[in-house]
């Protein structure tokens, strides 16, 4: 079995058992971060484990990757794993896909140097696609897929985010 016959009948299972019961789609993701050394954050989920840092120049220790990079691959590889999935529902051959997302941005915000907002100005994505399937029908299917896409909904639309907080205080009240 091939790939993409593997991932259409992957699909076609979940497609179904989230038809017959929504509430199996409902979840919570989790995920830790903790500061290790400076600005360097190991960040855990399950059993994976990520670093991510800031580079030497603003005071982190370029151990890893910075959240940025992470925000850009997770919405890529969101995007690159939706279409895959969709192009093997519909029966559509890709032979190779790639997603370049390209993210503008004033790192002044993140100093307080820039009126600007923190987040993107503008994130733009290219998809690149090897198949002999009629354009017509890659479009379809990419339509379809954007309009599944978690990320490009975390990207384009605005999020409820709630903050709690916890303050630990060695001090002892009296």
């Amino acid at each position: 079995m091939n790939s993409q016959q593997k991932v259409k009948e992957a699909v076609s299972r979940s497609t179904k058992a989230l038809s017959l019961k929504p509430s199996l789609g409902l979840g919570t993701g989790i995920s830790k971060t903790k500061i290790i050394n400076g600005l360097s954050c190991e960040v855990t989920e399950g059993n994976y484990k990520l670093i991510a840092d800031m580079p030497e120049s603003v005071g982190g220790n370029a151990a890893g990757p910075t959240p940025a990079v992470y925000g850009r691959a997770a919405f890529g590889s969101c995007l690159a794993i939706g279409y895959m999935m969709k192009a093997s529902a519909m029966n559509i051959k890709i032979d190779s896909l790639e997603v370049e997302v390209q993210a503008d941005y004033d790192d002044g915000a993140l100093f307080g140097t820039s009126a600007a907002d923190p987040g993107y100005l503008e994130v733009r994505y290219t998809v690149t696609i090897e198949t002999d399937a009629p354009e017509s029908e890659i479009l379809q299917m990419l339509d379809i897929a954007d309009k599944q896409s978690p990320y490009l909904d975390v990207f384009s639309r605005q999020q409820k985010c709630v903050r709690n907080v916890q303050i630990i205080s060695p001090k002892i009240s009296s």
